[in-house]
């Protein structure tokens, strides 16, 4: 019977191992308080409106620490593709927030106006990077976040590609900035293509903030907040209305092997006394600051059954 059960347990760990998660989230304004000389944004400083001190910055860091390490039940996520982080520094404080995991990281400074990149955490003792680059996204007249784009060995024998994005915003209204997202888009679609050129069974993962609801697939890849249960997936609320900004995208090989959920957890979120229900719990509203506060956004997970 002993004998049965070690057998039963360590199929049990295999199974379990053989699983892949990602979690994609929009943390809003994590901005390091020292003033970086590559971003002209003074906003979240100590001395600039928002009074972003360190203990702030801090307190900021164990919220964001507390939602990855609670998103998955028995572990953390393999992958976190972190949207709105402004520096190498609060990636590696958000790094000792979570001692016993091996995390290590990808970051890349982008052109953006605010400074705000994306960046992308892996668990070392499971993901071997095996490439990683910026790519730009190119507008008329104005800056965005870059792409990242990353490739790792997996568990030593599958390989795994992700294009971690957060497209360009809605300011100036949905339609008047819709081409600037189209342009973001094209330019994924040429990255997946140049991928499945080499390999037409690559898994690809497109994930991240695309600013826009899930109205269609981004061929050759399958959107899989499209959906028609109910309610619908949201994870963003603006003026009362919730919408899936943040998503996944997958090639073709994981069609039939990987599902997407919104981590919706209720601290997560707090009531909406303007509008009723409830919305995400920011860190700021306005200028009022919230220390229980965590972003505007819910993140996003996908787990993959290899």
């Amino acid at each position: 019977m002993r004998l049965f059960v070690l057998i039963i347990g360590f199929f049990l760990s295999v199974s379990a191992a053989a699983e892949v998660t990602i979690m994609s989230y929009n943390v809003e304004n994590f901005f390091h308080p020292s003033v970086d000389s590559l971003n002209p944004d003074r906003d979240f400083t100590p001395d600039g409106p928002r009074r972003w001190s360190y203990v702030r910055f801090s307190r900021k860091t164990e919220q964001l620490a507390r939602v990855i390490a609670s998103a998955t039940p028995d572990s953390y996520p393999d992958f976190v593709a972190l949207n709105e982080v402004e520096s190498d520094s609060c990636l590696i404080r958000l790094c000792r927030k979570m001692p016993h995991y091996p995390y290590r990281f990808i970051h890349f400074d982008s052109p953006d106006k605010r400074g705000i990149d994306v960046a992308l955490f892996y668990d070392s003792t499971r993901c071997r990077p095996l490439n990683a680059r910026p790519v730009q996204v190119v507008l008329p007249q104005t800056t965005t976040r870059d792409l990242l784009y990353a490739s790792f060995l997996l568990d030593e024998s599958d390989t795994i590609h992700i294009i971690a994005c957060h497209l360009p915003s809605q300011l100036g209204g949905y339609k008047a900035s819709q081409s600037k997202r189209d342009i973001a888009k094209a330019l994924i679609r040429q990255l997946a293509d140049s991928v499945l050129h080499v390999s037409l069974a690559a898994r690809i993962i497109v994930c991240g903030d695309m600013n826009m609801p899930p109205k269609d697939d981004l061929l050759p890849l399958r959107n899989l907040m499209l959906t028609t249960q109910k309610p619908l997936p949201a994870t963003h609320k603006y003026r009362g209305i919730w919408t899936c900004l943040d998503q996944f995208y997958v090639s073709e090989p994981l069609f039939d092997h990987a599902a997407a959920r919104v981590f919706d957890a209720r601290w997560l979120q707090e009531e909406d006394r303007r509008y009723l229900d409830l919305r995400p719990k920011r860190t700021f509203v306005g200028f009022r600051y919230s220390r229980d506060g965590f972003s505007d956004h819910l993140p996003i997970l996908l787990t993959i059954d290899r």
